[in-house]
């Protein structure tokens, strides 16, 4: 669907993208992730073909955007982070507007609003005024806006910004299901959102691309240490160390808290080998009381910040 290849943006000497390459399947969500300032408004922008790139190239179903920039546009629908509505309009006014300019039939008009307002949850709203709206709601028509047209691709960028719990959760349902039928690129520096929405997970730290992957795929990739967590009674930590940092795969075991009979502890290993079979017969060997025993997987938090450090 979408071929990105070396793509780079320099604005004067500053390199804002810096020579990215990757591809976007058909019917896939994408999420974007990276903090402030990592470049991922800017490659949205150059996607949309709002911005010209200073090199590479952005090619979307075999036609590159400098070749049939309307072409390739009337293929994409994209929302901004802060959506550009006419405040003193009504809903069903300005999404009609939005079909005249669209150019969509008198015939399809009415279906085409009357679906996206079931669809993006307006039509309790459509003889409002925008400006009367809440965060959500605004969102919600900037939503629509975008999808008027029936893009093949939708870009979205920071979708659920400056909203609260409950309306993230509803953008969020509403991406999924848009993400059934088309193609969805979305920005955000919230994990959480992006591992609940998206199938894939790009992340981008100072114009570069530093992961790529599913969810389960990162945590693989950024846990080539993997930690168990194990609670005794019976045993202090020195003892504990001891028996269990012989188990062949062993790095290091830390302390997480305890006293003199009772302690709780973080064993590292590497490699492939699960080591808990020969663990938990070390333990089974002693008189320990085992109260706590556990696999604990990397959170995306922890990845995040890892990649996205400043060095």
């Amino acid at each position: 669907m979408i071929h990105v290849e070396n793509l780079t943006k320099f604005y004067r000497d500053f390199c804002a993208v810096d020579s990215i390459s990757f591809d976007i399947r058909p019917g896939e969500i994408l999420g974007l992730l990276g903090p402030n300032g990592a470049g991922k408004t800017t490659t949205l922008r150059m996607l949309t073909g709002f911005l010209t790139p200073t090199d590479g190239s952005i090619r979307i179903k075999d036609t590159a955007i400098d070749e049939n920039p309307l072409r390739t546009r009337q293929r994409i629908g994209y929302l901004p982070e802060s959506a550009p509505l006419y405040h003193e309009m009504l809903v069903y006014d300005y999404l009609h507007f939005v079909a005249d300019i669209r150019q969509i039939s008198a015939g399809e008009k009415e279906a085409r609003i009357r679906d996206l307002g079931g669809l993006c949850g307006l039509n309790p709203v459509m003889h409002k005024t925008i400006a009367v709206l809440s965060k959500g709601y605004k969102q919600r028509v900037g939503l629509a806006h975008a999808m008027m047209g029936d893009p093949e691709i939708l870009v979205l960028d920071e979708p659920t910004s400056g909203l609260d719990p409950n309306q993230i959760v509803e953008i969020r349902e509403i991406i999924r299901r848009i993400g059934r039928e088309k193609t969805v690129i979305l920005s955000t520096h919230i994990l959480s959102e992006a591992e609940a929405t998206c199938d894939r997970i790009m992340i981008i730290h100072q114009g570069r691309i530093v992961a790529d992957g599913d969810a389960a795929d990162l945590r693989n990739t950024a846990g080539e240490k993997r930690r168990i967590r194990i609670g005794l009674t019976g045993a202090g930590f020195d003892t504990v160390k001891e028996t269990l940092a012989g188990v062949p795969g062993v790095d290091t075991v830390e302390p997480v808290s305890g006293d003199d009979d009772r302690v709780t502890i973080d064993l590292v290993y590497g490699g492939s080998e699960d080591i808990r079979a020969q663990l938990y017969h070390r333990i089974k060997a002693t008189d320990w009381v085992l109260y706590e025993f556990s696999q604990q997987t990397e959170s995306l938090e922890t990845i995040f910040r890892e990649l996205t450090k400043e060095n």
